[in-house]
């Protein structure tokens, strides 16, 4: 065989091997992209999840329209309406007939907020915002986990995304303001549960009395690893002991939750029952729920 051949041999082998490695790396980025837009919410949640809840007024222009245990908020305003939390996936529609059960157009929602970036907060975010072209402001500390659909989260992260990946439209920092029309909902950074979890805090007024309001994110561990452990949160034992600590010394008259049954939702309230306000003046539950917390946390940090 000439040595012409035996070169042209070798380039075409060359060609076909660099061409067999594109092939594959090719491949390999086209299941990185698909398994990074896959979105699949975790399965075999509560029941009370997804059970429908009859929606009602909490105090002034402050609504629940959330399920039996996931509690969403409903702010209204002259200008348009907030609303914080969104559940799973499958409370979109939950969400909307409770919004105009109310009396109020679903599209009037302006802004969309979370306590939590979790699926179980997060879930029909996405379609929510699709629907409504309403603005997304978040925790700061959250926006990383937000932008990859809950995969980079340090205890319920994983390969593939949980609820839709979003892009907020503003981030917020401990001390911020959401504001529409008369109503200004102050945001309060408290880091544990995600690295941007947080609580908001504002008054309703009703004719000559105006109310304090807490919507707390409270601070349960949801990891089983050690504090210690969590490469990915280096700061955890930190941030719980800051927010502990923080939500102590807030002062309201009613306080709420991301969790219906953190707050004893139906124990204070049945649907059909009248408005009453004062069933969610409740300064012990709150302490008490806070005590809990506290010892839970440190029973983890004796974890070693």
């Amino acid at each position: 065989m000439s040595q012409f051949h035996t070169d042209f041999k070798s380039l075409y082998m060359l060609k076909i091997s660099v061409k067999t490695i594109l092939i594959a790396l090719n491949m390999l980025l086209l299941n990185s992209l698909v398994s990074a837009q896959q979105v699949v919410e975790p399965a075999n949640n509560p029941a009370e999840w997804s059970k429908p809840y009859q929606p009602f007024r909490i105090v002034g222009n402050l609504y629940y329209v959330g399920t039996y245990d996931l509690a969403c908020y409903l702010v209204s305003t002259p200008k348009g309406h907030i609303l914080i939390n969104t559940g799973l996936a499958n409370s979109a529609s939950q969400i909307k007939a409770n919004v105009e059960a109310l009396g109020f157009k679903f599209t009037d929602i302006k802004i969309l907020s979370t306590t939590q970036a979790h699926f179980d907060h997060m879930g029909a975010m996405g379609i929510i915002k699709k629907q409504t072209g309403a603005k997304l402001v978040i925790d700061a500390k959250d926006a990383d986990v937000l932008a990859s659909g809950g995969r980079t989260d340090y205890a319920l992260g994983g390969k593939v995304s949980s609820y839709t990946p979003l892009k907020a439209d503003r981030l917020l920092k401990n001390g911020d303001s959401v504001k529409l029309g008369n109503m200004a909902l102050v945001l309060l950074h408290h880091p544990g549960h995600t690295k941007g979890s947080c609580s908001f805090l504002f008054n309703v007024k009703e004719d000559k009395k105006t109310y304090r309001v807490l919507i707390a994110n409270m601070p349960t561990i949801v990891t089983h690893e050690k504090f210690d452990q969590i490469s990915a949160y280096p700061t955890i034992a930190k941030d719980y002991a800051y927010t502990l600590t923080a939500m102590k010394k807030l002062s309201f008259d009613i306080w709420l939750s991301s969790h219906a049954s953190q707050f004893n939702l139906h124990g204070k309230h049945q649907p059909g029952d009248a408005y009453n306000p004062s069933a969610f003046i409740d300064r012990k539950g709150y302490d008490e729920t806070l005590a809990g917390l506290q010892k839970e946390y440190e029973r983890k940090l004796k974890d070693k």
